[in-house]
C-alpha cells in the first residue's frame, strides 16, 4: 500500500502536517468546539480528537487549554483588525472608510459571532480569559481614540472626549454585536451593519 492509500479505517493522525498547519488545525477545532459548548466544556481531549493529532502533541504548541483558547482570542481579534483598519489606517473620506470598516467587522462576527459569545462568557468566569479578552477590546478602544484624535487635528471631526468617545463607541459595539450573532440564531446583517454605521458617523462626524 502507497502513502495516502491507507483508506477510510486509518486515523487522520497519520498524515504528515507542518508545525503551521498543526496549529492552526488545533485553532480551528477549538474555535468549532466553542461554537457548541462554553469554555468550561472545553477538554483538550475533545480538542484534539477533531484533529485525529495525538493528544502529547497538543503541548508541542501549547501549555494548557487556557494557552489554546487566548491564541483563539489572538486570531479573532487579528481579523478585527484587518477590518478595521480600513479606517484606522486610512485617510480622506472618513464616513466612506468607516463604513467600509464597519461593514467588515460585522462580517468577521456573523462569521465567528458564536466563539466571540463564548470567549465574552468565559471571560467572565475565567480571569486569563478576561485578561486577553479584555486586551483585545482595550487594543481597540485605544487604537479608535489614536484615529478620533488624529481626525480631529485634520479638522474632519469636531473636538470631542476621545478617549472616553472610544471608549463608549467599541464596548457598545463589542455588546450588540454579540447580542446580535452570539447564537445560531443570529441577526440579519445588513440591518446591523446599517446602525453601528448610523451610530458611529453622526456621533463622529455628523453625517
Amino acid at each position: 500500500m502507497h502513502p495516502g492509500d491507507e483508506g477510510p479505517g486509518v486515523p487522520a493522525r497519520r498524515r504528515r502536517r507542518t508545525p503551521e498547519v498543526a496549529e492552526r488545525e488545533i485553532i480551528a477545532a477549538a474555535e468549532a468546539l466553542l461554537r457548541e459548548r462554553p469554555f468550561r466544556e472545553l477538554t483538550v481531549d475533545e480538542v484534539m480528537r477533531r484533529t485525529g493529532l495525538s493528544r502529547p502533541s497538543f503541548y508541542v504548541y501549547f501549555r494548557d487549554r487556557h494557552h489554546l483558547v487566548l491564541r483563539v482570542v489572538e486570531h479573532l481579534g487579528a481579523e478585527l483588525f484587518a477590518m478595521s483598519d480600513r479606517w484606522l489606517k486610512g485617510t480622506g473620506n472618513g464616513p466612506q472608510l468607516a463604513r467600509e470598516a464597519l461593514e467588515g467587522v460585522v462580517e468577521v462576527y456573523a462569521t465567528h459571532g458564536p466563539v466571540m459569545r463564548a470567549l465574552a462568557d468565559a471571560a467572565a468566569d475565567d480571569p486569563g480569559v478576561e485578561q486577553a479578552y479584555t486586551a483585545i477590546v482595550q487594543a481597540f478602544v485605544d487604537a479608535t481614540a489614536r484615529h478620533i484624535e488624529a481626525e480631529i487635528a485634520a479638522g474632519r471631526i469636531l473636538p470631542l472626549d476621545a478617549a472616553e468617545t472610544a471608549r463608549a463607541l467599541v464596548w457598545m459595539m463589542e455588546r450588540y454585536l454579540n447580542l446580535s450573532f452570539g447564537t445560531e440564531a443570529a441577526s440579519p446583517r445588513r440591518p446591523v451593519a446599517e446602525t453601528l454605521i448610523t451610530i458611529w458617523t453622526r456621533v463622529l462626524y455628523g453625517t
